[in-house]
């Protein structure tokens, strides 16, 4: 079995903690979040219908009222 590639962008590469984004406005948000190695930014309102993959390199919004309420990788 070959070994699983080290793609740009794999969570374990970016030191980041999801939770500090919690407050910020949307656009604040997802400029730190890219600028700081996350290759995909997702803002999605409360309730939103997402599929459950996880995906490194990815870090997920809720946002109300152009605040993130809540933030998780993957």
């Amino acid at each position: 079995m070959a070994p699983v590639p080290n793609l740009p962008g794999d969570s374990d590469d970016i030191q980041d903690d999801a939770e500090a984004y919690v407050g910020l406005g949307r656009q604040e948000a997802e400029e730190r979040a890219r600028a700081r190695g996350w290759t995909t930014v997702r803002a999605l309102p409360p309730g939103a219908v997402i599929t459950m993959e996880y995906l490194g390199g990815r870090i997920n919004f809720e946002v109300l009222d152009g605040v993130v309420r809540r933030s998780w990788k993957g």
